[in-house]
């Protein structure tokens, strides 16, 4: 079984001998690749889908994995095997439910000694959460795959607050480290963001107001983050 590039970075992201949950595991490809390869003792699969969870049951089957992958049907976190997991994976999905399932289960991450997160939207609230939940960012990567970006982030317990608006957008440790894939998002985003604001002339109408303002402060924000490639 070979991970695409994105769950080969998330995988990676594991710290070895921790025993682990992917949240929303859909294939189970993470777990499989974590114990298969000796990374992690022992894994659990969860998904809230009973469809997701019968593939992922299956491909664990197929690589003879049973013994060490556990298979749950679970709504986020609700049925995690608190006092045995120490490494939680939430991946493919937005940002919003991403913080929705953690807000949801606080209690639950006070013994999670690490947390992987990959979320497809909104990593400024993903960041922000963290922040605000007392865990900080140990580390961070971008990767590229199919002509999408995606974040993967590692958090562990302690505390940070980012000075600059812009670092929860677009990661502080990227930034400052000029990560070249991230520049191409953002060079992408400010194109993107341009043609937009073509077709949003003055107008009375209030969301289209709003609408602007909200595009120009992300402008601002992209224009803040070029400056640490120019550094």
């Amino acid at each position: 079984m070979e991970l695409s590039n994105r769950l080969k970075t998330i995988a990676s992201f594991v710290t070895k001998g921790l025993c682990v949950a992917d949240i929303g595991t859909d294939h189970g490809y993470i777990p499989i690749d974590l114990v298969k390869s000796g990374k992690c003792p022992k894994a659990f699969a969860m998904d809230v889908g009973k469809e997701p969870l019968s593939r992922a049951r299956q491909h664990i089957k197929e690589m003879d994995a049973q013994d060490q992958i556990t298979c749950i049907l679970s709504d986020g976190l609700n049925q995690l095997p608190q006092t045995e997991v120490d490494s939680l994976v939430i991946a493919g999905m937005g940002g919003d439910l991403v913080v929705k399932i953690l807000e949801n289960d606080l209690e639950k991450l006070k013994e999670i000694k690490e947390m992987i997160l990959s979320p497809q939207s909104h990593l400024e609230k993903v960041r922000h959460f963290l922040h605000d939940h007392g865990f900080l960012i140990a580390k961070e990567a971008m990767v590229k795959e199919d002509g999408k970006y995606y974040i993967i982030i590692r958090a562990i317990h302690g505390k940070e607050i980012y000075e600059k608006e812009c670092f929860y957008y677009f990661g502080e440790k990227l930034l400052k480290n000029q990560d070249p894939i991230l520049l191409e998002y953002m060079d992408l985003q400010y194109q993107k963001y341009g043609e937009i604001l073509k077709y949003l002339n003055d107008s009375e109408k209030e969301h289209i107001r709003q609408r602007r303002e909200e595009i120009l402060t992300m402008c601002d924000y992209i224009r803040e983050a070029f400056g640490y490639y120019e550094m």
